[in-house]
Protein backbone atom coordinates (compact mmCIF):
# COMPACT_ATOMS: atom_id res chain seq x y z
CA UNK A 1 0.00 0.00 0.00
CA UNK A 2 1.45 3.74 -0.65
CA UNK A 3 0.82 6.38 1.49
CA UNK A 4 2.29 10.08 0.58
CA UNK A 5 3.82 11.81 3.49
CA UNK A 6 4.54 16.17 2.75
CA UNK A 7 8.27 16.62 4.15
CA UNK A 8 10.48 19.25 4.56
CA UNK A 9 13.32 16.82 2.94
CA UNK A 10 14.30 14.10 0.88
CA UNK A 11 14.73 11.41 3.54
CA UNK A 12 13.13 9.34 5.94
CA UNK A 13 14.99 11.57 8.58
CA UNK A 14 13.82 14.83 7.45
CA UNK A 15 11.53 16.60 9.29
CA UNK A 16 7.88 16.07 8.05
CA UNK A 17 6.05 19.30 6.50
CA UNK A 18 2.54 20.33 8.19
CA UNK A 19 1.92 21.59 4.55
CA UNK A 20 0.48 20.22 1.65
CA UNK A 21 0.31 22.07 -1.43
CA UNK A 22 3.62 24.01 -0.51
CA UNK A 23 5.60 21.28 1.06
CA UNK A 24 9.18 21.40 -0.53
CA UNK A 25 8.62 17.24 -0.79
CA UNK A 26 7.14 14.44 -0.54
CA UNK A 27 8.24 10.69 0.15
CA UNK A 28 6.24 7.81 -1.15
CA UNK A 29 6.39 4.97 0.77
CA UNK A 30 5.04 1.42 -0.12
CA UNK A 31 4.17 -0.38 3.56
CA UNK A 32 4.19 -3.67 1.64
CA UNK A 33 8.02 -3.86 0.34
CA UNK A 34 9.06 -1.01 3.38
CA UNK A 35 10.69 0.84 0.06
CA UNK A 36 10.63 4.89 -0.45
CA UNK A 37 11.06 7.72 -2.90
CA UNK A 38 11.77 10.94 -2.38
CA UNK A 39 9.91 13.65 -4.92
CA UNK A 40 10.29 17.61 -5.01
CA UNK A 41 7.26 19.17 -5.11
CA UNK A 42 6.71 21.36 -8.16
CA UNK A 43 3.90 23.23 -6.77
CA UNK A 44 5.63 24.92 -5.01
CA UNK A 45 6.76 27.42 -7.29
CA UNK A 46 3.41 28.26 -8.18
CA UNK A 47 1.78 31.77 -7.53
CA UNK A 48 -1.90 30.20 -7.14
CA UNK A 49 -3.29 26.78 -7.33
CA UNK A 50 -0.37 24.49 -5.41
CA UNK A 51 -3.26 22.26 -3.55
CA UNK A 52 -4.76 21.39 -7.05
CA UNK A 53 -1.30 20.54 -8.40
CA UNK A 54 0.09 18.48 -5.57
CA UNK A 55 -3.66 16.69 -4.98
CA UNK A 56 -2.91 15.98 -9.11
CA UNK A 57 0.51 14.39 -8.46
CA UNK A 58 -1.22 12.11 -5.67
CA UNK A 59 -2.97 10.81 -8.50
CA UNK A 60 -0.73 10.43 -10.76
CA UNK A 61 0.94 8.31 -7.91
CA UNK A 62 -1.62 5.96 -7.26
CA UNK A 63 -1.16 6.56 -3.57
CA UNK A 64 -4.68 5.21 -0.80
CA UNK A 65 -3.17 7.70 1.75
CA UNK A 66 -1.80 11.14 1.99
CA UNK A 67 0.19 12.27 5.78
CA UNK A 68 0.44 15.81 6.11
CA UNK A 69 -0.68 18.59 9.05
CA UNK A 70 -2.72 20.49 7.03
CA UNK A 71 -4.71 20.34 3.75
CA UNK A 72 -6.50 23.69 2.24
CA UNK A 73 -10.24 22.97 1.12
CA UNK A 74 -9.33 22.61 -2.35
CA UNK A 75 -6.56 20.15 -1.94
CA UNK A 76 -8.91 18.24 0.81
CA UNK A 77 -11.99 18.46 -1.99
CA UNK A 78 -9.94 17.10 -4.89
CA UNK A 79 -8.03 14.28 -2.92
CA UNK A 80 -11.56 13.53 -1.27
CA UNK A 81 -13.18 12.96 -5.01
CA UNK A 82 -10.42 11.20 -5.69
CA UNK A 83 -10.93 8.66 -2.42
CA UNK A 84 -7.76 9.37 -1.73
CA UNK A 85 -7.31 9.21 2.82
CA UNK A 86 -6.47 12.11 4.19
CA UNK A 87 -4.37 11.60 7.50
CA UNK A 88 -2.73 14.84 9.63
CA UNK A 89 -0.52 15.21 12.10
CA UNK A 90 1.12 17.51 14.49
CA UNK A 91 4.57 19.27 15.19
CA UNK A 92 5.25 16.45 17.31
CA UNK A 93 7.03 14.20 15.53
CA UNK A 94 10.52 15.08 14.47
CA UNK A 95 11.23 12.74 11.29
CA UNK A 96 9.20 11.12 8.57
CA UNK A 97 9.79 7.94 9.85
CA UNK A 98 7.70 8.78 12.81
CA UNK A 99 4.58 9.49 11.19
CA UNK A 100 5.11 6.77 8.98
CA UNK A 101 5.04 4.23 12.75
CA UNK A 102 2.27 6.46 13.90
CA UNK A 103 0.00 5.72 10.80
CA UNK A 104 1.12 2.15 11.09
CA UNK A 105 -0.15 2.33 14.53
CA UNK A 106 -3.26 3.71 13.99
CA UNK A 107 -2.25 7.50 15.86
CA UNK A 108 -3.00 9.99 13.35
CA UNK A 109 -6.44 11.61 12.53
CA UNK A 110 -8.45 10.66 9.65
CA UNK A 111 -9.90 13.51 7.66
CA UNK A 112 -13.55 13.31 6.39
Amino acid sequence: MPIMISSEGKTLESQPSLRFGRAPNFIKYNLEEDTWEAYQNSATEQRGGAGVMASQFMLDQNITHVLTGHFGPIAHQALSAAGIKMMTFDSKFNTVNEVIEAFRNDLLTEIN
